[in-house]
């Protein structure tokens, strides 16, 4: 189990965050919250993590709010300022895991996965990114400028993320000389959360994350 902490922001406030600590000098993992908010699902992803012997940050983004129904966590979503959220509580969560001695990733989810690619775009001391079924919208983040390599796993079944959405973020990706690695589920969105069973697939997101553990070794240590 992890703790809540407050850790500093390029800008120097403070942001609240559940930090899952393994040990000094691992690599750091810095998770991204789906639309709902820094949910007991996202926790648990934090605490598999560390479990895997990282040390892992999730920031919370929505300053504690939980959204309960879909409507609620668009509303919220499309309320937050991407931009404050990836330069300066994302670039701020790697930068507080960053040490001389380990690499730091980013990973996330929905909105969050849209993020983490953000991320590879603006924040320069991020290693890696992992992203699940989320792609940033262009004047937030252009993927041919991602400089880090990218593991990437998406849903065919999927109105948010279309495949043709995913072709078009592989051929900028490529274009840009980018290492990349981008997989397809015969899913729905947000099939790796166990929580949502009426989307969740016990299987594909075993896959995915045996495949995430394999690509955040290669990366970071």
């Amino acid at each position: 189990m992890g703790t809540r902490i407050e850790f500093t922001r390029p800008d120097g406030d403070k942001a609240p965050g559940y930090l899952a600590e393994f040990a000094p000098g691992a690599p750091g993992v810095v998770v991204i919250q789906e639309w709902w908010g820094l949910s007991p699902q996202i926790l648990s992803v934090a605490d598999r993590l560390k479990e895997a012997g990282y040390t892992v940050l999730a920031p919370d983004l929505y300053r504690g709010y939980l959204a309960e129904t879909a409507e609620d966590a668009s509303a919220k979503m499309n309320r937050l300022d991407w931009s404050d959220a990836t330069n300066q509580d994302i670039r701020g969560a790697v930068q507080f895991l960053e040490t001389q001695d380990s690499k730091v990733a980013v990973l996330g989810f929905c909105m969050g996965g849209a993020l983490t690619l953000a991320a590879g775009v603006h924040v320069p001391e991020v290693d890696a990114v992992v992203c699940f079924y989320g792609i940033p919208p262009e004047q937030l983040a252009d993927s041919r400028q991602i400089k880090v390599p990218v593991l990437g796993h998406f849903a065919t079944h999927d109105d948010w993320v279309t495949p043709a959405k995913v072709v078009a973020l592989e051929a900028d990706l490529k274009v840009a000389g980018v290492e990349h690695s981008l997989h397809s589920y015969d899913a729905n969105h947000a099939f790796f959360n166990d929580t949502r069973p009426e989307v969740y697939k016990a299987h594909l997101a075993d896959v995915a994350w045996e495949r995430t553990l394999n690509f955040l070794q290669a990366q970071l240590t």
